[in-house]
């Protein structure tokens, strides 16, 4: 499963790498020409997909998602940020511990895209008067908070070819260059690329809120879909992950 992957991610990945070698010069723009080679990466590509579904139907389902989107994304920039900051801090030495994590990590995303699919479909439900940071809210992605830390989760689910890129790739030159500080905050709105251009032509083509308009039931069966979709994402990508 991890080779089909793989397979669709080149496949996707390679105009952009291609484009890459005649940006050296500029390290801003490679920066931000290599997360989006980033959000393409196979690790990534399911927890794009999945924002894209989550804050997609949000928006067509209520009224633009931008709240929420931007939260989740500037969870992405923070996550970057503190990974590229540490390892300009410590150094190699702290690039090789976190190496430890990110697998275990990264095989989280699968299970929580399953709990969020069935957050949607309304499988799980809170009954009482639990208040904790309204935590199926936070599940869902349907607050700022839990769609900060959804954004923060996802960057740091890391594969051999994140990796490579953000460590191998970008790091270096961020050491090299003057404005070095800045990159791996462009690295991580280059991943969000794909979320970003999906919620832009949602408000384009004024499809905002267009479910509430049509009725509850309509918008019961896209929520429901997305959610089933959800769950499918995410049980391949426990199979995935968990068998490598």
């Amino acid at each position: 499963m991890y080779s089909v992957f793989s397979q669709i991610s080149t496949w996707l990945m390679d105009p952009f790498i291609n484009l890459l070698y005649g940006l050296e010069s500029l390290p801003l723009v490679y920066a931000f020409v290599l997360g989006i080679v980033g959000a393409l990466a196979p690790c990534q590509f399911t927890g794009n997909i999945s924002a894209i579904m989550l804050y997609g139907n949000q928006s067509i389902q209520r009224k633009m998602s931008w709240r929420n989107a931007l939260s989740f994304i500037f969870g992405k920039m923070l996550a970057f940020s503190l990974l590229g900051f540490l390892v300009w801090l410590f150094g190699k030495e702290i690039q090789q511990e976190l190496t430890l994590y990110f697998p275990w990590l990264r095989k989280m995303m699968g299970p929580v895209l399953v709990v969020v699919g069935l957050f949607m479909i309304g499988f799980i439900r809170f009954s009482g008067t639990l208040k904790l940071f309204s935590l199926p809210k936070n599940l869902k992605g349907e607050s700022a908070i839990g769609s900060f830390l959804l954004g923060m989760s996802f960057s740091l689910a890391f594969c051999p070819t994140m990796f490579v890129l953000f460590f191998v790739t970008l790091m270096p030159v961020v050491f090299s260059s003057p404005m070095g500080f800045i990159m791996p905050t462009l690295f991580a709105i280059g991943t969000a690329l794909p979320l970003i251009i999906i919620l832009g032509i949602i408000w384009y083509l004024g499809f905002s809120g267009t479910l509430m308009k049509k009725g509850r039931k309509l918008g019961k069966f896209v929520q429901n879909t997305a959610g089933v979709f959800m769950i499918v994402l995410g049980i391949l990508d426990t199979i995935t992950y968990w068998s490598i």
